[in-house]
């Protein structure tokens, strides 16, 4: 991508500013130190940020309505996946899953039983986040369920920056449409190009995965993102272009 190019419209956010008002009225001290520990200037070259790719599996697509039942992240850079900083939980939802979320998830009743509440992980997981750019595919399920869940046990949502490369994807595909015929063509896709994960990865050749466990899937993201750069941006473009 040129200097000149912009990929989608993310909103903007003035994201370390926002991070000091957030830490000077968090009341949770662990809330306090996430937002503390604060995040990239704006202009920050995607090669000198530090990520992690994040998923969630829930029950539903409502943040309202459905739970997390599980969380996988994997710290990265656009060299390298820190896979032995990986990060995987099982959480107990506040319903009994339905036969439907047991055969997608694979989570079974027995491992909600003696899974801990999401209460018990959200210190551990707000550490693994902190100082760090998310990054997910489909940026309607992650945060909007951190924050809805915060909410419920602290009283107080939770907000960050992320970038999303479903959205990503979908400005390459509208923006460089020959590459994305050629592409399309070479995996068979010959009308509307899927955005969903596993069709991204195979526009770039990486391997398949199980879908649907949110450790893989948090791997499978870092490895997508790493690869759109590499084919559609300029490694110094700079990191307020694409969050949002």
């Amino acid at each position: 991508m040129t200097g000149s190019k912009r990929a989608g419209k993310p909103k903007r956010v003035d994201w370390p500013a926002r991070f000091s008002e957030l830490a000077a009225s968090a009341s949770i001290p662990w809330m306090e130190r996430f937002y503390q520990a604060g995040t990239v200037a704006a202009g920050t070259a995607l090669a000198d940020v530090p990520m992690v790719a994040l998923d969630l599996e829930t029950t539903g697509l409502e943040p309202h309505n459905n739970a997390i039942v599980s969380i996988g992240l994997v710290p990265f850079s656009l060299d390298r996946i820190r896979v032995s900083g990986a990060r995987y939980w099982v959480v107990q939802p506040r319903r009994r899953l339905d036969p439907e979320s047991v055969l997608i998830h694979r989570i079974t009743h027995e491992e909600l039983e003696s899974a801990p509440r999401f209460s018990a992980v959200l210190p551990e997981l707000l550490e693994a986040l902190a100082g760090r750019v998310v990054v997910v595919h489909y940026r309607h399920i992650e945060r909007p369920f951190l924050d809805q869940v915060c909410r419920r046990w602290t009283g107080a949502g939770l907000e960050f920056p992320l970038i999303d490369t479903m959205l990503l994807e979908g400005w390459a595909l509208r923006r460089n449409r020959s590459l994305a015929r050629r592409l399309g063509e070479r995996i068979g896709f010959r009308k509307r190009k899927s955005l969903r994960l596993a069709a991204c990865r195979q526009r770039y050749h990486l391997p398949t995965y199980t879908a649907h466990h949110a450790m893989t899937d948090a791997l499978a993201t870092a490895e997508l993102f790493q690869a759109q750069v590499a084919y559609h941006f300029r490694r110094g473009l700079g990191v307020d272009r694409i969050w949002m």
